[in-house]
């Protein structure tokens, strides 16, 4: 008689090397690996091989307030790779962090080079907040840090965090209002409590009070322009002007002794 054959259960062609699937996954796995190392590998050594360098930044316009030191500092920074590699958002990246620059765009120029477009911010008023750091406000109404400019016509607005644009467009309002008598506004705050105070470049600081709606501190700057040459002709020089009465206002620091009050005082706010 022949002799039979016994296996045991779990062994032979049930392991690993002869699941034929599992096998083919796993080399599909090592395959794309490999691939992905050769492709870095590749990309490293394309980056360091002398083929298409960089060797020119153009810019599109001239900046006005950005040093030709700053912009070198920032392309050594920026222009990293050659022609295909150079990472265009790090690039912008780069010239985004001077001090002047607003906004950055930067793109390929054939053969050799980088185009760099620049919008700087341009400043139309000094910030303080309310903590003492000193910034700047763009026309935009945002702060930026840079070195603040000798201007003496650059009003200074302060307020609470996230408040520079309303103090701007408030600003311009008020301007507006003072127009009518030869005043320029040198300075407006706005307190944690949301009272406002004017000062004008003639030293005269208006206190307008809260604005429980925009048309109540409007009227009460008209109140004080409306009256502002009489009592001028009549006080002299003003310190403090408080408008904060609903039909008057009180006056403070007048240069003779004779202060002019208000027709009729009542609750502040």
């Amino acid at each position: 008689m022949g002799k039979s054959v016994v296996r045991e259960q779990g062994t032979g062609d049930s392991g690993l090397w002869h699941q034929a699937a599992l096998m083919n996954l796993l080399a599909d796995v090592l395959i794309v690996l490999a691939v992905a190392g050769l492709g870095w590998a590749g990309l490293t050594a394309l980056q360091r091989l002398p083929v298409f360098p960089l060797r020119e930044l153009m810019l599109t316009a001239a900046p006005s307030r950005i040093a030709a030191e700053q912009l070198e500092h920032a392309a050594r920074s920026a222009m990293v790779g050659n022609f295909f590699t150079v990472d265009l958002e790090a690039a912008r990246a780069a010239f985004e962090k001077l001090p002047w620059v607003r906004k950055a765009a930067v793109s390929r120029q054939w053969p050799d080079g980088l185009k760099l477009t620049l919008e700087e911010h341009e400043p139309v008023a000094r910030w303080r907040h309310l903590n003492g750091d000193p910034a700047l406000v763009n026309r935009q109404g945002e702060l930026f840090v840079a070195e603040i400019p000798a201007d003496p016509g650059l009003p200074q607005l302060s307020g609470p965090a996230g408040s520079a644009r309303e103090l701007l467009e408030r600003y311009a309002e008020f301007s507006g209002v003072v127009a009518g008598i030869d005043r320029r506004i040198d300075s407006v705050a706005l307190s944690p409590r949301r009272a406002w105070q004017l000062k004008l470049d003639d030293g005269v600081a208006v206190e307008l009070g809260r604005d429980q709606s925009r048309e109540q501190t409007g009227e009460r700057l008209e109140r004080f322009v409306t009256h502002y040459t009489a009592l001028r002709q009549k006080v002299g020089a003003v310190h403090v002007a408080d408008m904060r009465y609903p039909n008057g206002f009180v006056l403070s620091g007048v240069a003779r002794a004779r202060p002019a009050l208000a027709e009729s005082a009542g609750q502040k706010s």
